[in-house]
């Protein structure tokens, strides 16, 4: 269809454009200002409260309402769902379960029989199921399907297609138990393993009503817990409710099934939900664009100090440098960033592996702001906690 309209000249169709975006523009602005004066979606940063605490108190430190049973619906216990990508971080899976399994329901865990680039590789965690023994009976396993025809254009196109998997594949599987599968007004974590959530910000989106696009603020370490990242929390995980259907929202493969609940790699990212017109008036597209631009803005909310992020934190030398090998930017990929001496050097000082301008690791002395499995087993993870001396906490060095 051509894009014209009868009447009106080029100059007066290019006012009417340029006034309808410069006034829903100045809505979104109004909007804006409105949001942030009245809202207490960005989260609040108030102490946290004993488990023990009323759904109010608790609820009220970030701004928030207590949770109620969705109107038609029978009250019934809330659910929380973690929903988790699975690779070979088994050490970190433990950790996580350990940490949370008090506060989580059900973990959704996929696993997939490729890497990231295509490769075949091994099903770690089914190979080693036997190991997490203790937390069979809230895991929910599931191997991913790739879709007929899947042919993937961009890197992250399987990983896309993963992460959505645990929405649209394990919570969906037939074989799944009645039990298991959620129903409205549930939470649902969306993160990777090594972002573990804190069990008080658990206890707290369970029973309160949060934004529709939180972002669980973690606190960012390098290597260990031994050095934490200068500048902002790290801006993962998420949680959102499930609203039934098979999800909504864009970004990423796999996702064109209608539905009102975020799929987790547009949640993740934060992709727009653009409800295409039936037309294609460009006034009316350029309108659709905003008010997903609004709804995003008005889901979203931040949770301050709700979670713990550890980066490149690996037991063994040779699993960080393999990431190494791996990073996708050439110069990245000098053989002096390989070298096993200056590596372990890196770590032990607590510096980028890099050099990297503005990449700063405050070291922190005994830190006891860790998850609580740590502290009771240090020999175990003493890797987590200490790289100081000749080791640098590497299980295979020197």
């Amino acid at each position: 269809m051509r894009l014209f309209w009868h009447g009106p000249g080029p100059a007066r169709r290019t006012r009417t454009v340029v006034l309808a975006v410069a006034g829903m523009t100045l809505t979104w602005w109004c909007f804006v200002s409105v949001r942030l004066s009245s809202s207490g979606n960005s989260g609040r940063s108030g102490r946290i409260l004993p488990a023990a605490a009323d759904d109010t108190a608790v609820c009220r430190q970030y701004g928030w309402a207590p949770y109620r049973s969705p109107p038609g619906s029978r009250p019934r216990p809330r659910k929380v769902y973690d929903l988790l990508l699975v690779n070979d971080e088994l050490d970190w899976l433990e950790v996580r379960l350990n940490t949370t399994f008090a506060e989580v329901d059900h973990y959704v865990l996929v696993e997939a029989p490729l890497t990231f680039t295509g490769l075949p590789k091994p099903l770690v965690l089914r190979d080693h199921w036997a190991r997490f023994a203790p937390y069979h009976a809230k895991l929910l396993y599931h191997t991913l399907v790739y879709p007929a025809g899947f042919a993937p254009r961009r890197a992250w196109d399987r990983e896309d297609l993963q992460r959505n998997a645990l929405l649209l594949q394990a919570l969906q599987d037939p074989a799944l138990p009645a039990d298991a599968r959620p129903q409205d007004g549930d939470v649902l974590v969306v993160a990777d393993v090594d972002e573990i959530p804190r069990p008080a910000a658990l206890r707290a989106l369970r029973r309160c009503r949060f934004p529709r696009r939180l972002t669980l603020q973690s606190h960012f370490y390098y290597y260990g817990f031994q050095f934490r990242h200068r500048g902002p929390d790290w801006p993962h995980p998420q949680a959102t409710t499930y609203a039934g259907g098979s999800g909504g929202g864009g970004g990423g493969s796999g996702d064109n099934n209608p539905g009102g609940t975020l799929l987790p790699v547009a949640l993740r990212n934060g992709d727009l939900e653009v409800l295409w017109p039936g037309n294609s008036n460009p006034v009316v597209r350029v309108a659709a664009v905003v008010a997903a631009l609004l709804r995003r803005w008005w889901d979203q909310g931040a949770m301050p100090s709700a979670a713990w992020h550890c980066s490149s934190c690996y037991a063994t030398l040779a699993e960080l440098l393999h990431k190494l090998e791996s990073v996708s930017h050439v110069w990245m990929n000098h053989p002096l960033f390989r070298d096993r001496d200056r590596a372990a050097d890196h770590v032990r000082r607590g510096c980028d592996l890099w050099d990297r301008a503005g990449e700063v690791y405050d070291r922190v002395e005994n830190n006891t702001d860790v998850p609580p499995v740590l502290l009771a087993e240090p020999a175990r993870y003493q890797y987590l906690l200490n790289r100081d001396g000749e080791s640098a906490g590497f299980r295979d060095y020197p």
